[in-house]
């Protein structure tokens, strides 16, 4: 695929370390499992972030009864977030109903095309929150290249490239989208899993002394919390999708360094090119410092 970034110093410039605040959008498979849910109330009530829109992402999983399903109960889902929260609905969109076809072929959505709006629009760098499959991100890619200018993806996806394979609930949903990611140019800062974004576990015990009883939303998140699991005895929850937004408010709480963009092959494993344009990869989260400042935003 060709860049549609061509110039290394616009790229370089828009990876440079986020200055706050920030304008944002945020695209999610909300009704995935649980850690989105703490990722967009976490993106609402932060100063660091000026958040204009929140798009619902496609997924199948044992939530759901396909793609477009998912899709669909992660926009009810983000609904009922923002209202409990006071803000406006219509900051909502839905998003794709399939994954993409095929490589270079994107799928129309309201979500993708209000990303290509406002980032077409924007004056500044718009940081395009990405946890879930990238498939309404890749699509508004592949339908307005020139928004690459404009963007900086921050994804929660994937695993290290050192790792022997790149496999992911997120990535794997849509290889063809990831790839996109990776291949397209746009400045992306990826946050993957392993050894990295798995570091943000948290437990009952502390959901019940520093969420519930904080507002309708802190009941609501550590009811979902507690429902994930049967049994909470001696175990703790990754919530990933909260590194996208930690990464925003303080890059130090999750370290990233320049490296070449990563091949995804298509049998999901890596290759590399030390010729390949810049990304920014995450390289540790710490823990602490995040889970901190979430609680404290709480109501």
């Amino acid at each position: 695929m060709a860049l549609f970034l061509n110039s290394d110093i616009r790229r370089q410039e828009l990876l440079a370390l986020p200055k706050n605040p920030v304008k944002a959008v945020l695209d999610t498979d909300t009704y995935n499992e649980i850690d989105d849910q703490f990722a967009l109330v976490y993106a609402l009530l932060t100063d660091a972030i000026d958040l204009q829109a929140v798009y619902a992402a496609p997924f199948h999983n044992e939530r759901s009864a396909g793609p477009g399903d998912g899709m669909e109960k992660s926009y009810a889902e983000i609904l009922r977030i923002l209202d409990m929260l006071g803000v406006p609905t219509d900051m909502a969109f839905k998003g794709s109903e399939s994954y993409l076809p095929a490589k270079g072929e994107p799928v129309d959505s309201p979500a993708a095309r209000d990303l290509i709006q406002k980032a077409l629009v924007a004056t500044e760098p718009l940081y395009v929150l990405t946890i879930g499959a990238p498939t309404n991100v890749a699509s508004a890619i592949l339908m307005e290249p020139a928004i690459c200018e404009k963007i900086v993806v921050v994804w929660l996806g994937g695993q290290p490239t050192y790792w022997p394979t790149a496999r992911e609930f997120n990535l794997m949903q849509d290889i063809p989208a990831s790839q996109v990611l990776f291949d397209s140019g746009v400045p992306l800062v990826q946050i993957p899993c392993k050894n990295v974004a798995e570091h943000l576990r948290t437990t009952l015990p502390e959901m019940a002394a520093y969420v519930r009883g904080h507002g309708a939303i802190g009941d609501y998140l550590y009811q979902i919390y507690e429902d994930f699991a049967d049994d909470h005895y001696a175990r703790s929850k990754v919530i990933w999708d909260i590194s996208t937004v930690a990464w925003i408010i303080n890059p130090d709480w999750v370290p990233t360094e320049l490296m070449p963009s990563p091949i995804l092959r298509d049998d999901l494993t890596w290759d590399a090119d030390a010729g390949r344009h810049l990304v920014r990869m995450a390289t540790d989260v710490h823990r602490d410092q995040v889970y901190r400042d979430l609680f404290q935003l709480l109501p």
